[in-house]
Formats: C-alpha cells, structure tokens, sequence
C-alpha cells in the first residue's frame, strides 16, 4: 500500500495543471515518510472563496473565506473511532485508511502566492502540507506546536524543491 491522493476540482476561476497534481501526490509521500505514515488515501477538493466561506461558516461558525480547512476521519483526541472493519468486511489492506480531506480554496492560494512573493505552485504545496498535517493530528493553537507544525511543513517544501 502507499498513499493515497484523489483530488476534485470544483471552481472554475483557474484550471489546475497535471503538474501541480504531480507535485501534490510527491508532497503527499514526502509528509508521509517524515511522519512514518505509509498508508492512507486524502481526499483534496479545490474550491473557489465562496464556497470555502460557506465551509468555513458551516463546519467552523466563521463567516469567511479562508485558504484552507481540513477534515480527518479520525479524531483520536476526542475518542471517535475511525473507520473500522468488522466481521465479514472488506480487509484493512483492500482499501487504504481514509485520513481526510483538505479544501483549498484557489483563489486565496494565488491572493497569498501574490502577498508572500513566492508561486502559486509553493503555496498550493504549503497549504496543502499543513492540512496534511492536521489531517494526522497536528494543530497550532499555541506558538510552540505552531513552531512544529511550520518546521515541519517547511522541512517537507524544502526536500520537494519548493522553498521559501
């Protein structure tokens, strides 16, 4: 088994080329490798502002747009159960273990690219390392576990050639 991209494209403010694709599902196994995770599909979806404002007001209580949200089938923090096999079911090696989803929003993403003064291409790659990232657990509700998570998504963009 390995992991696992399967992405979506629902905006139409810009095309998404196959080599971004490529660059994602290379981010994919390098995240994975650094936290010595080998198996697991991401569910990726690009969307446009209005429909991440609506996410985010939906899923989060916040009315905007923001450039990326993340949603893991696994919440281990709160006790929920991921997905489970019982008797008579498919086996755990047939299908890989969902880990989440992550929606971009495209729009924010070439905002930011713009801000920041580096490509779309890297900060479609940040973005979506750092959903990865929460997808397995990680958050950045205080500077230090900030500083890990930018450490480690920034060790990851570094290793694919896409650094600051």
């Amino acid at each position: 088994m390995s992991l696992r991209l399967e992405w979506n494209n629902e905006q139409d403010k810009m095309d998404i080329p196959e080599a971004w694709i490529a660059r994602l599902e290379q981010l994919l196994q390098l995240a994975g490798e650094a936290e010595g995770l080998t198996d697991g599909e991401v569910a990726l979806t690009f969307v446009d502002d209005a429909e991440i404002r609506r996410l985010n007001r939906e899923y989060r209580n916040i009315d905007r747009p923001t450039d990326v949200l993340s949603f893991a089938m696994r919440e281990e923090s709160d006790g929920e159960p991921g997905i489970i096999f019982g008797d008579g079911g498919p086996e755990p090696e047939e299908f890989p273990e969902m880990l989440g989803d992550i929606i971009i929003s495209i729009e924010r993403a070439k905002e930011q690219s713009e801000q920041y003064g580096h490509s779309l291409e890297r900060e479609i790659g940040f973005l979506f390392v750092h959903g990865f990232l929460h997808l397995i657990g990680y958050d950045h509700q205080d500077e230090a576990s900030e500083a890990v998570m930018m450490e480690k998504q920034e060790a990851v963009l570094r290793k694919a050639g896409l650094p600051r």
